[in-house]
């Protein structure tokens, strides 16, 4: 990595712009970054970190990066241009900006942070943007340098201070910063997942070992005392194997019983079968028993209900006759039903008709609804025409009611079309006087855009005018000013070269050759007097002297500028004043205001006349229609009455003595009607007459061929369904309860039973019952016994397979504790019981050690080297200590012990060779340019040689060294210099010897 060129902007202490060119300090291998205590040297260093990562050195973190000194105009920025990884980039970096508000608002506002990459492209001879995201910038940089802030800010900037207390540091301390800056995060992340690892591996045995035992609590309550549970606790060696090994006693004394139960049960089961086969017979014979004394007693209840078996089968044999005879009485009651009804009709009809027809028949009844169905026919023509006098009436009504209608439209358009030439005058009118507004508001519109533009080039002038007066003052106060601050610069410098002997003498030293006349004997050098003028001063009066000329200048230049701004105005306002000005233009405002608000009425005249004069065509077409009607509806009003005076005398001929046509065949079809339907009631009633005898007669000769002596008879001897089928049940009930107590009585069994002492079924069922129970006991027995060795078997499986699961796992947590004592240092196989994060930094750190003594030998002429020590000391960690060898001496010491120049030469050496070994670890990285901040003051003359000529030994490969300090001495011995010169406004940056 080489930086080419810093740019900063309100940065810190520096509140204008300045630029660094590192191209041209870094040409001579080294430069001295130099200044007053507080001037901003490390906010260069700052400055080169915040633009690669963002962020400045964690000592300062916290800063504010803008200046004080800043002005509100000025943002802070930081722009980077170095090459990395063969590549040319420019970083520039703004951190967030609390900004005046623009225009004339009042207030703050703040900018967001902003961040550019840019790549320059050698073949186009151009720079090109990467990337303006922050997150993107940060990830390329860090990737592209293999370092992070931390890294940066130890490995490139090397802060002595900071290696001199690691230098004196204990183990716990070094272990600290070499963990930040060769990130040894991960072997800390493997010793804490080894960990993790040992504590889930044991909680997966502890875990394991207490499913064992649980098993065999089970296999225990399921054995009863047939087993003993050893006295192990889960993660004991031997846990497993004794409790396979009470599984497999428990199983082996599980099956005996289950044997000896099975034997018990079979025998059971023998007993109980012969006490089934006794228990069997006993109830057969008292079956049997029973079934011949319930035969005899059914036997004699039939013997006692003999005499109503035979009355049963006579009544159902005169049924049997009877049934010959029930066709003709169903004929007979439905012929009688149907005569009673035709009779009840037959009345019902006849009972509206007048009393002239009440003896009349059926032709009577018949004849008479002819006659009145044809007088009802000749009603249809009046009927008609009384339908037509109905309608003649509604056109009459209308006809009246048109013309109320055309009435009140004659004499509403009348009354309109009176006023219509007035109001037409009127409307012309309102258009004539909105045009001439419009004509006269467009002449305003012309004469008022000039006005508005002098008035406002009056305004100007006047406050130009007074502006120009102010600057003109402010012109001739900055030109005294430069004048003074000018003559006051030459006076300091006359007098700094009046005394710049003494300032010469001041830098003589003894034996050193004089810089005006080479002599290296001094025996008179010039002394400062009282009041001497050094090179500061004259500096900053010549400062004072170029700032107040610029500030003459620019007085001027605003001066010309508003007198030109003046001259212009002044031209386009005139002389006239700008109240004058504002008054004419207001007027010619209110005119125009006036003239545009009387035009705006002439469109609205416009449509008021259009619709006027459409309102005024439809009236008169209204007017002339109504005409119209008036004389057509005269003619037919006569038409129609003549029409009704003709159809009135026919229709008083037809209704009679009614009121009208329709009421006269209204009462002709209700006569019609009744005639009709009385002769088809006489019809049915003389036809149900004749059915009936018929069916009388059929009757009785079907009675006297059944047997009957009459038809009565027939009817009273025949059954409904309901009794029929009852007393064909209680005839069938009888035969069939017969049959069977005649076989019962006829079989041998039931006869030698009968013949038998009675049977003792309740001692055959005790017996029984005592050996089921029995059974029952046995197969008790031999289940518990089974489901002990099923549930034996099955926990013991599930032990072994448990067992066999663990296995592996207890193997991998012996390896892995194992393995986590081992990089956690309290293992026995660890003996210097070192961490692993430990182990990794004390080989880098022997790799810092050897890197450090190549350098440190030169610096020491050869005298000290430093050593990486693995002893303990105390409590802290081992692996980390650094001793010092004193080649004088030959013997190893604490580095504490050294002096305050010695110190400074190992913690240099230290941090240089630091410095390589993240170099390297860093991928290879070519760090070019390398910053080493103070601690030069505590060197001698000699000292200081040889760490110039060891830093001077670092531009082997090209690579360019800055020193920051406040040495004087340095500044004679290293020419390219980069000076830091604090002021009042801030601090500034001079490049010299480049």
């Amino acid at each position: 990595m080489r930086l080419h060129r810093l740019a900063l902007t309100a940065f810190g202490p520096f509140g204008a712009s300045h630029t660094v060119d590192f191209d041209a300090l870094s040409a001579a291998g080294l430069f001295l970054l130099h200044g007053p205590t507080g001037a901003g040297k490390t906010s260069v260093l700052d400055a080169v970190c915040y633009a690669l990562y963002g962020s400045v050195p964690g000592a300062r973190l916290g800063a504010a990066l803008r200046s004080d000194h800043a002005a509100p105009a000025a943002r802070t920025s930081v722009t980077l241009e170095l090459t990395v990884a063969g590549r040319r980039l420019e970083v520039t970096r703004q951190p967030p900006w609390e900004r005046p508000k623009k225009g004339k608002r009042l207030g703050t506002t703040v900018d967001k942070a902003q961040t550019w990459l840019r790549e320059y492209d050698a073949t186009a001879g151009a720079w090109k943007d990467l990337s303006r995201s922050h997150q993107e910038v940060g990830e390329e940089v860090t990737q592209l340098l293999g370092m992070s802030r931390e890294q940066f800010c130890q490995v490139v900037l090397l802060p002595q201070g900071d290696f001199a207390r690691f230098l004196r540091a204990d183990a716990e301390a070094r272990g600290r910063l070499l963990g930040r800056l060769f990130d040894t995060r991960r072997f800390a992340e493997a010793e804490k997942r080894l960990a993790e690892r040992r504590r889930g591996a044991e909680a997966g045995v502890r875990e394991g070992d207490s499913a064992l035992l649980a098993d065999a609590h089970r296999m225990q309550q399921a054995a009863g005392a047939a087993m003993e549970l050893p006295e192990l606790a889960p993660g004991e060696p031997g846990l497993a194997e004794a409790v396979l090994t009470a599984a497999a006693v428990a199983r082996s004394t599980a099956r005996e019983q289950l044997t000896v139960a099975r034997c018990g049960l079979a025998a059971a089961e023998s007993a109980q079968a012969a006490a089934d086969r006794g228990l069997a017979d006993v109830r057969e014979t008292a079956r049997l028993q029973r079934r011949s004394a319930e035969a005899r007693e059914r036997a004699r209840r039939l013997q006692d209900r003999s005499e109503v078996h035979q009355a049963d089968q006579r009544r159902m044999e005169r049924a049997r006759k009877a049934e010959a005879v029930a066709p003709a009485l169903d004929l007979r009651d439905i012929a009688d039903t149907e005569h009673r009804r035709a009779a009840a009709a037959e009345a019902h009809t006849r009972a509206p008709l007048p009393d002239r027809l009440a003896g009349e028949g059926a032709a009577g009844l018949a004849a008479a609804a002819r006659r009145a169905a044809e007088e009802l026919g000749g009603l249809e023509s009046a009927r008609r025409a009384e339908q037509r006098l109905a309608g003649l009436r509604a056109e009459r009504a209308g006809l009246d009611r048109q013309e109320r209608a055309d009435e009140d439209v004659l004499a509403e358009a009348d009354a309109w079309l009176a006023g219509w030439e007035t109001g037409r005058a009127a409307l012309q009118t309102r258009i004539d006087t909105a045009q001439e507004a419009a004509t006269r508001a467009e002449q305003l519109a012309v004469q008022l855009e000039p006005a508005r533009r002098r008035l406002e080039a009056a305004g100007r002038r006047d406050r130009l005018a007074a502006e120009t007066d102010a600057a003109r003052e402010r012109a001739l106060a900055s030109a005294r000013r430069a004048v003074d601050a000018r003559a006051h610069w030459l006076d300091i410098k006359e007098q700094r070269l009046t005394g710049i002997a003494a300032e010469l003498a001041a830098n003589l030293g003894a034996g050193e050759p004089c810089a005006v006349c080479g002599a290296t004997e001094h025996p008179a050098p010039a002394r400062k007097v009282s009041g001497h003028v050094d090179r500061e001063a004259e500096e900053h009066a010549l400062a004072a002297s170029q700032r107040a000329e610029e500030t003459r200048a620019g007085d001027e230049r605003r001066l010309g500028a508003l007198r030109e701004e003046l001259a212009a105005a002044t031209a386009e306002s005139g002389d006239s004043p700008a109240a004058l000005l504002g008054e004419e233009a207001a007027e010619l405002e209110r005119l125009h205001t006036r003239a545009r608000d009387e035009a705006s009425g002439l469109h609205l005249a416009h449509e008021d006349l259009r619709r006027a004069e459409e309102e005024h065509r439809r009236r008169t077409e209204a007017r002339q229609q109504a005409a119209l009607g008036s004389v057509s509806r005269a003619a037919r009003r006569e038409a129609l009455e003549r029409e009704r005076a003709a159809l009135e005398g026919e229709l008083a001929e037809a209704r009679g003595a009614l009121d009208s046509v329709a009421a006269r065949a209204a009462q002709l079809e209700r006569q019609v009607a009744l005639l009709d339907a009385a002769a088809g009631a006489a019809r049915a009633a003389e036809d149900a007459a004749q059915r009936l005898k018929d069916a009388d007669a059929r009757l009785a000769d079907a009675a006297f061929k059944a047997g009957f002596d009459t038809p009565r008879a027939a009817a009273d001897a025949l059954l409904d369904d309901a009794a029929h089928r009852e007393l064909q049940h209680r005839l069938d009930a009888w035969q069939q309860e017969e049959a069977a107590v005649r076989a019962v009585l006829a079989e041998a069994d039931t006869a030698a039973a009968a013949q038998r002492p009675p049977a003792d079924l309740a001692g055959a069922e005790a017996h029984a019952a005592d050996a089921s129970r029995r059974l029952r006991e046995a197969a008790s027995v031999r289940d518990a016994a089974a489901r002990r060795c099923t549930e034996l078997d099955r926990l013991s499986a599930r032990a072994a397979a448990g067992v066999r699961r663990l296995a592996p796992l207890r193997e991998e947590h012996d390896r892995v504790a194992r393995l986590a004592a081992l990089t956690a240092g309290t293992s026995a196989d660890n003996e210097r019981k070192m961490r692993l994060e430990s182990y990794v930094l004390a080989a880098r750190l022997e790799q810092v050690a050897a890197a450090a003594s190549a350098r440190l030998l030169r610096m020491s002429s050869g005298r000290y080297t430093l050593v990486h020590s693995d002893d303990r000391s105390g409590r802290g960690r081992s692996g980390l200590g650094l001793h010092v060898v004193d080649a004088w001496t030959g013997r190893e010491r604490d580095t504490a012990t050294l002096s305050g120049g010695e110190t400074f030469f190992a913690s240099l050496a230290l941090a240089l060779g630091l410095a390589d070994v993240v170099t390297d670890e860093a991928g290879g990285v070519r760090l070019d340019t390398l910053f080493i901040d103070e601690g030069f003051g505590s060197l001698d003359d000699q000292a200081l040689d040889e760490v110039l000529d060891v830093l001077d030994s670092l531009r082997e490969r090209d690579r360019s060294v800055g020193i920051v300090s406040h040495v004087p001495d340095l500044r004679r011995r290293i020419h390219a210099q980069l000076e830091v010169v604090k002021g009042r406004a801030g601090s500034e940056l001079r490049q010299r010897g480049t």
